[in-house]
C-alpha cells in the first residue's frame, strides 16, 4: 500500500492507497448444494501483511528490508508472520481472485503505512527497498481448494439417526385437492411435498404413447412419531375418465416403527391392452391413510417420475413360468467395511460379497447393487449380538426397491434378544423385460437393468432394551449370472441399465451424492488450474517489467523522476 498508487492506471491498485481497514470477502455459491449435502463447508483463508509501518516518503521514513519470520512486527507468535520470503506487501487481491466465489467469510486486515516501492537509490541519498511477496499465489490457491475440497459438516447431531438426504435438484411441489389443478410433473424430475393424515394429493404427467412411465412416491415420517400396522402410502396412477391403469402401496406392517417406505405406480406399454396406452394427460394420486392412534404429523414425500423408452420391434409378452430358485454359496472373501446412505440418492453402492456395518436404533440405512439382464440378486442381513437382556419384536426390517423405486419384496422381519439374527429376501427372478406381464410384485418389479436399492432399518425400541450403541449389520449379497444383452431400446435406457460407472461406483462405495461432487470437483481443479495458470503468467509478466524497470535506473527530471522532495508524485514504477 503506497499513498502515490492513486496515480496509477490499474484498477486493483488505485484503491490500495490509504492506511486502514481492508475487508476481504469470500463467498459460496448455490450450486454447492449439488456436490455438498451440506452446503457449510470448511474455508481457510491466508493474509500476509508484509512490512513494518510507518514506511513511505510521506512519512520521511524507510521500509524495513527484511522481517523476522519468527514474530510478526507487532509480537505476534510465528503463526502470524509472514510465511514469504521477503517482508512486504501482501497481494491480497490475488486470494481474493484464486478463491472468487468458491466459499466465501468476510475478514477484516488492517494495513498501516506504505510497503512495496521501487528498489533504486536517487541522488539525494534516499533509499526505498523493493520487496516481492513471492508464494501469495500458492498460497492463496491452496486456500481456495481446501475451501472448495473440504468435507461438509454432520448433517446430524452425534448420537442421532441420520435424516433422509433429499435430492439437492428436488423441486417443490404442490399436490392438488382436485386433479384439475394439478401440477405437472415432468420426467426425470424429482419432487418434494407433503401429506398429512387422510391426505388426497392429484399430480399431473403427460405420456406420449410409446414410453413406459413410472412415478414414485417414497414417505418420510419424523423419526420417533407413531406409526400403526395398517398406515398406508397409496400411489394410483390414472387416466382422465378416472380409471386406474395401476397402483402400488406401502405399508409399515408389524414392523410399527417410522422409517421411510415407499412405493410406485406405471404405465406399461401392452399391445393386448387397451386402457392407458394412447399419448394424453395423466393424473397421479397421492393417498395417506392412518389410524386414529397414528401421529397427525404430515409425512414428508418425495416424488420421481422416470420413463422407459419402447422398442423399437415387439418382444416377448408373456412371463417367464420357471426360474432358478436355489440360494448360491455364501460370497468368499472375507467381509469388508461400507458405511450405508440415508436414502435413495445417498446409498452406497455395493457389489457382490459381505458387507460390515453399524446401525444405530432407529436408524435406516440404504443401499445401491447394480444388477444387470440376466442377473440374479441374492441378499441377507445379520444383526450381531448385544450385552444386556430384553426382547424387541420386528426388531429389524429390510427391503428392496428397484431403479424406479418401486418395492419389489421385503424381508422378513427379525425379532431380537440380544443374540445374533439373520434375515434374508426370498429369491427373486433374474432381470428380464417380461417379468412385468406377472401380477406377482416381487417378479414384474425385476423388470429392468439397474441400481436396485437395500433398505435396512432398526427399531428404535431397541435403545430401550439394549442401549443407544450401534449394533453390528452384516449384508451378504450375490449377483448371480453373466450379464446378457439389453433390450431393443427405441431410444437412451437412461436409469435402466447398468455401465461401467455402476460397476466403478458398486466397487468404490461411491453414492450418487458423492458421484456429483466428484464430477464437479474435476470441473473445479480443472478451472482452478487454468485460472492458476493466468495467475502465474501474468505475475511473471509484472515481475519481468519490474526487473527491467528497476535495472533501466531511476527516471530523468523530464520524465517525472523523483525530486528529493518529502512527498512522491504519480504512481510508482514497480512494486
Amino acid at each position: 500500500m503506497t499513498w502515490t498508487n492513486r496515480w496509477e492506471t490499474s484498477s486493483h491498485v488505485v484503491p490500495v492507497r490509504s492506511a486502514g481497514e481492508y475487508s476481504i470477502a469470500v463467498s459460496l455459491g448455490p450450486n454447492a448444494a449439488k456436490f455438498a449435502e451440506n452446503a457449510a463447508v470448511g474455508v481457510v483463508l491466508r493474509v500476509d501483511v508484509i512490512g513494518d509501518e510507518p514506511a513511505g516518503p510521506q512519512h520521511d521514513a524507510p521500509v524495513v528490508a527484511k522481517s523476522d519470520k519468527k514474530a510478526d512486527n507487532k509480537g505476534g507468535s510465528a503463526a502470524h508472520a509472514d510465511s514469504g520470503e521477503a517482508a512486504g506487501a501482501g497481494w491480497t487481491g490475488t486470494v481474493t481472485a484464486a478463491v472468487g466465489g468458491a466459499v466465501v467469510l468476510a475478514a477484516g486486515v488492517r494495513v498501516r503505512g506504505d510497503a512495496a516501492q521501487v528498489g533504486h537509490e536517487d541522488d539525494k541519498g534516499w533509499r526505498v527497498k523493493r520487496q516481492r511477496s513471492r508464494g501469495r499465489v500458492a498460497s492463496a490457491a491452496l486456500a481456495a481448494l481446501c475451501a472448495v475440497a473440504a468435507l461438509p459438516g454432520q448433517a446430524w447431531a452425534a448420537g442421532e439417526p441420520s435424516p433422509y438426504t433429499y435430492e439437492p435438484s428436488a423441486q417443490p411441489v404442490k399436490g392438488a385437492v382436485v386433479n384439475t389443478d394439478a401440477e405437472q410433473l415432468k420426467a426425470g424430475g424429482t419432487y418434494k411435498d407433503s401429506i398429512k393424515p387422510g391426505g388426497k394429493l392429484f399430480y399431473r404427467v403427460v405420456l406420449d404413447a410409446k414410453s413406459n412411465a413410472y412415478v414414485s412416491a417414497t414417505a418420510v415420517p419424523k423419526l420417533g412419531t407413531k406409526v400403526s400396522y395398517a398406515d398406508e402410502l397409496k400411489v394410483t396412477l390414472q387416466d382422465r375418465d378416472g380409471n386406474s391403469c395401476n397402483y402400488g402401496t406401502a405399508q409399515f406392517q408389524s414392523a410399527e416403527f417410522a422409517r421411510p417406505v415407499g412405493t410406485y405406480a406405471h404405465r406399461t406399454i401392452d399391445k393386448d391392452s387397451t386402457s392407458c396406452q394412447e399419448a394424453d394427460t395423466y393424473y397421479v394420486l397421492v393417498e395417506r391413510d392412518s389410524e386414529a392412534t397414528s401421529s397427525s404429523e404430515p409425512w414428508d414425500l418425495e416424488i420421481r417420475h422416470l420413463t422407459e423408452p419402447g422398442l423399437k420391434a415387439a418382444g416377448p409378452t408373456a412371463a417367464p413360468e420357471n426360474w432358478p430358485s436355489a440360494s448360491p454359496e455364501p460370497p468368499t472373501g472375507g467381509p469388508q467395511e461400507r458405511r450405508g446412505g440415508t436414502s435413495f440418492f445417498s446409498a452406497r453402492g455395493l457389489k457382490e460379497g459381505e458387507w460390515r456395518d453399524k446401525i444405530k436404533p432407529g436408524e435406516t440405512l440404504f443401499y445401491k447393487v447394480p444388477v444387470d439382464w440376466g442377473q440374479q440378486l441374492f441378499a441377507s442381513a445379520d444383526l450381531s449380538s448385544a450385552a444386556g437382556e430384553g426382547y424387541v419384536p420386528n426388531a429389524l426390517a429390510m427391503a428392496v426397491y428397484n431403479p424406479a423405486r418401486g418395492l419389489v419384496d421385503s424381508a422378513s422381519d427379525v425379532a431380537y434378544d440380544g443374540k445374533q439374527k439373520s434375515t434374508a429376501l426370498d429369491p427373486l427372478p433374474p432381470v428380464a423385460y417380461e417379468n412385468r406381464f406377472d401380477s406377482k410384485d416381487s417378479v414384474n418389479g425385476m423388470r429392468f437393468a439397474g441400481w436396485y436399492y437395500l433398505r435396512v432399518s432398526l427399531n428404535p425400541a431397541v435403545e430401550k432394551e439394549f442401549g443407544s450403541n450401534p449394533l453390528g449389520l452384516s449384508l451378504r449379497l450375490n449377483v448371480k449370472g453373466d450379464a446378457q444383452s439389453a433390450p431393443g431400446y427405441a431410444g437412451p435406457a437412461g436409469d435402466f441399465e447398468v455401465t461401467d460407472d455402476h460397476l466403478s461406483a458398486a466397487e468404490s462405495g461411491q453414492s450418487s451424492s458423492e458421484a456429483e461432487k466428484s464430477g464437479t470437483m474435476q470441473l473445479v481443479a480443472a478451472a482452478g488450474i487454468g485460472a492458476g495458470t493466468v495467475l502465474v503468467l501474468g505475475l511473471g509478466v509484472w515481475m519481468l517489467v519490474a526487473r527491467r524497470r528497476a535495472a533501466a535506473g531511476p527516471p530523468s527530471a523530464g520524465q517525472g523522476a523523483d525530486s528529493g522532495a518529502p512527498t512522491q508524485y504519480g504512481p510508482p514504477a514497480a512494486w
